[in-house]
Formats: structure tokens, sequence, C-alpha cells
């Protein structure tokens, strides 16, 4: 009876080892995928940070980067820990998870908090940030990032073309009698701000706050789904683990 109970038990371990085999193997391409949503946040979608007030949408990426990282190495530490049957492996192992399963949910919860309140930031910090620093010397990243949320999303000032009236920009010489930037133009060439009509430039109800709203929150659903599904795959790899290293601590004694 004694011999029957070792064997099942030494089956049970087997079968736990490449069942957490199994999901390292696809917690290592989720790390993968995690990094890379990170990197893509910071490489290409980085360009209107600096039309925010708060580093929130950063911190997100930032969080998503080292995460997926951690993720990648925790991964290939699981299946070292899991074929040498190492206790002490699987015990760093489960505490990685666990500090792993930490990150994403704050970063999940951050894009969560962000996206309730980015609205009203937007609507706070934008037109000021706009017409204060806009073609102003030191802020020649605002300048770029302007001159890209009105091309790309074809807007013009902060809630109209009539915002820039005001700004620091139209009442220096860079301006040229111009009425707004050239980035407003449908079809953008030197000087072609001096005509303020429908025709030429972008006129589009609710300005660019709600064109850069719409993107931002939709790419904050993407960071909060990314963080918060990993997070809850990684309940099971730390299920699996408990599991393997009871196993391995029964067969010891």
């Amino acid at each position: 009876m004694g011999e029957f109970n070792e064997k099942k038990a030494t089956c049970g371990t087997v079968c736990l080892k490449y069942l957490l085999f199994t999901y390292n193997c696809c917690f290592w391409l989720a790390g993968l995928a995690v990094m890379a949503v990170g990197v893509w946040t910071l490489a290409l979608k980085s360009d209107y940070i600096s039309l925010l007030a708060s580093n929130t949408y950063l911190a997100t990426a930032y969080i998503l980067v080292v995460a997926g990282v951690v993720v990648m190495v925790t991964g290939v530490l699981g299946c070292c820990a899991t074929f040498k049957e190492r206790r002490n492996l699987l015990r760093l192992y489960f505490i990685l998870l666990l500090i792993i399963f930490l990150l994403e949910i704050i970063a999940g919860i951050l894009a969560y908090v962000y996206y309730q309140q980015l609205n009203t930031e937007l609507k706070e910090n934008l037109k000021d940030t706009m017409i204060k620093k806009y073609q102003q010397p030191g802020h020649e990243g605002v300048t770029n990032a302007v001159d890209k949320l009105q091309q790309e999303f074809h807007c013009c000032g902060s809630n109209n073309s009539l915002d820039w009236q005001n700004s620091e920009w139209s009442r220096s010489v860079k301006a040229e009698q111009r009425a707004v930037p050239d980035s407003c133009c449908k079809t953008m060439v030197p000087k072609c701000g001096k005509r303020d009509h429908a025709s030429n430039i972008y006129k589009v109800e609710g300005g660019c706050i709600s064109k850069l709203e719409t993107f931002i929150q939709e790419h904050l659903r993407v960071i909060g789904a990314v963080g918060i599904g990993i997070a809850c795959v990684q309940v099971f790899g730390m299920l699996f683990t408990c599991c393997l290293y009871r196993s391995l601590k029964l067969e010891h004694y």
C-alpha cells in the first residue's frame, strides 16, 4: 500500500512538473507581450506625453516594461526550478511571481484611475500648455507634439482654432501674421495658416482635446487589459508552484 502511494505521489509530481513547464513557456511569451506593449507606448506613443500634466501615463508604460523583463527572466528561472526540483528556486520563483503580480495590478489600477481623470486634466491644462509654450524657447518638445497632434488628428487648437488668437506664439514675430500654425492646415505648406477658413484649416468640434482624450483612453484600455489579464494568469502559476513545492516536500520526507 505504501509503495502504491509513493508511485502515485511521484506520478503527480511529474504531471505538475510538465504542467508548470508548459505554463512557463506561455508565461515567457506573455512577458514578451507585456514588454512589447510598454516599449510600444514609450517609443511610438510618447510624443504627446509633454502635453500631459501628470506622469501617470508614462509610469504605467515603465511599469509594464519592467514587469515584462522580469516575467521573461522569471519564466526561465521557473523552468530551471521545475526540472531540477530545487525547492529554494521554487520559493524564489514564487516570490518573483508575486512581485510581478503586484506590479501589473498597480499598472492596471493606474491606467484605470488615469482613464477616469484624463478629461478633467486635458480641459485644465492642454489649452494653457498650447497657448503658453508653443514655439517658445526651451519647449521644442511641446511644439513638435502640438504640430503632430494637429496634423495626425486633423484638429486645430485645444477647443477650436480661436484658441490661437490669445497665444504667446500669435503675438510673436514667429507667427508672421498667421491666424493659426501651419499644422492646422488641411494641406500643410509654408504660411498656409494665414487663411482661417474651414476650407483651409481643420474646424473640428471639440478641438484637439476630444481627439487626444480618445487616443489616450484607447491606449490606457490596452495597458489596463494587458496588466490585469497577465496578473490573473499568474494566479495559476502561483498555485502550480505551491502544489509542486508541497509535492516535492512530501517526497523528501
